[in-house]
């Protein structure tokens, strides 16, 4: 049975059984895995995920169900739990299904010649990044993860306000870790890239770029704890923004778990910083026209010059707030709740080039990579403290590498605290959700604690 007719039918039983407006969303995923170790396949799998989540509005209150058997035998299932769902809800947070909006901009976030890539094809590459790795230099221990990935999503949206959206979007990454060792000196570095463009995948080059990361580290020490101007390097500046992605949610500000209540027009960074989040660039992680509720996506400018312009709503939160949705309601799955995510988020490019704000510091430090994000940091209050590496600069060069030492400061402070921001503009994945991006970002200070 067409899937359209199939919600039809199931609106239709909705309605007898008193269930108001309702909402069906189809969504088909197909995951692809290719992990090579020791030059074989170590793992190759295929993966397809196909289900129908049920919303509808009953006694009002909206109540949830899901299925993974889309067939007419599902339809009373689904009525009677979305039934039960809504009755025992105590929360009297309104909620409605949308009529839809007036424009949605068309985004092509498919890329048909991904799949003209044979399977065969994205083994080689695999299999050549572990090769690559480890002819390019002797102190090449190890490759530990050797990855490609790739999904496909098809989403259908339909409900009984007249609102039928489609979109299918495609995306794939190549991910490597490699293991370098001098004497009894042992580091490890990676590197990735995410596109659904297959010329971008470029084996020689990303497994070069992780082992000459890896041979820098060597011979890393800790440094005296003190107060350094710090540059954050992108990847490591992506990765602390997307720990606080959440202080931006209009749901997490109404229930007192962002500091940004009631800033809005407020100052809250350097002048020099944009924040913008985009489900309409080409190319992006979480492009899409419309979001988790059917709500027209659209690209705006959270912070626009230091200034805090918006914060990301949902229709129940903006309904709340008495303001529109931002589009930014978050269905990462059929059977997920709706709930509030960015979309394509990240700090503007400015113009300094990364040579520069290193020349520009007499003593300084240059951090890399973060560990412990998500233990150590705190998003309600902003404080941080985490493990990190990355290397020492002296009088305007980088001298030595630099590891076992912990950054600490507080996020909200950071942001104010940014004096340059690079050109270098980069997204992370594995390691991030691939939808959150920064420059590198050049901080007036923070606090080093080491030996």
């Amino acid at each position: 049975m067409n899937k359209r007719d199939l919600a039809e039918i199931l609106f239709a039983r909705g309605k007898e059984k008193g269930i108001e407006d309702m909402e069906a969303f189809i969504q088909k995923r197909k995951k692809l895995n290719i992990k090579v170790f020791k030059g074989e396949i170590d793992d190759y799998s295929i993966s397809d995920e196909y289900g129908l989540s049920f919303r509808g509005i009953y006694d009002g209150k909206m109540g949830y169900s899901y299925t993974e058997k889309i067939d007419e035998s599902s339809i009373d299932m689904l009525i009677k739990e979305v039934i039960d769902n809504a009755k025992i809800i105590d929360s009297d947070d309104e909620e409605f299904i949308f009529k839809g909006s007036r424009e949605y901009k068309k985004i092509d976030s498919y890329n048909d010649s991904l799949d003209n890539i044979s399977n065969k094809e994205k083994i080689e590459f695999t299999k050549a990044m572990e090769e690559e790795a480890l002819k390019a230099d002797e102190r090449v221990e190890a490759v530990n993860y050797c990855v490609y990935g790739e999904e496909i999503e098809h989403n259908i949206l339909l409900n009984t306000k007249g609102l039928s959206l489609e979109e299918k979007s495609n995306i794939a990454y190549g991910y490597i870790s490699v293991m370098v060792k001098y004497g009894d000196d042992i580091k490890t570095a990676s590197k990735d890239v995410i596109s659904n463009n297959f010329s971008r995948f470029n084996a020689k080059e990303l497994a070069l770029e992780a082992v000459k990361e890896g041979i820098s580290q060597l011979g890393a020490e800790s440094i005296e704890s003190d107060n350094y101007p710090v540059i954050l390097r992108n990847e490591a500046s992506a990765s602390l923004l997307e720990a606080y992605s959440t202080i931006f949610s209009a749901e997490k500000v109404q229930k007192g778990l962002s500091m940004l209540s009631g800033k809005i027009q407020d100052k809250i960074a350097n002048d020099i910083v944009t924040l913008i989040d985009d489900p309409h660039m080409e190319g992006g992680v979480a492009s899409m026209s419309f979001d988790g509720e059917g709500v027209a996506s659209q690209k705006k400018k959270i912070i626009e010059n230091g200034v805090l312009k918006t914060y990301l709503h949902n229709l129940k939160s903006a309904k709340k707030d008495g303001v529109e949705s931002t589009g930014n309601a978050y269905k990462p799955s059929y059977k997920s709740t709706v709930s509030i995510a960015p979309a394509n988020m990240y700090i503007q490019e400015g113009e300094q080039k990364f040579d520069d704000m290193v020349g520009s510091i007499q003593k300084g430090l240059i951090i890399t990579g973060f560990q412990g994000l998500h233990s150590g940091v705190n998003t309600v209050s902003g404080d941080f403290s985490l493990a990190a590496h990355g290397y020492l600069i002296e009088n305007g060069k980088i001298s030595t590498a630099v590891n076992q030492i912990t950054v600490a400061g507080n996020f909200y402070e950071m942001m104010k605290n940014i004096i340059e921001v690079g050109e270098d503009l980069k997204f992370t994945f594995p390691g991030g959700n691939g939808y959150i991006g920064s420059p590198s970002l050049k901080i007036s200070e923070l606090s080093i604690s080491g030996k």
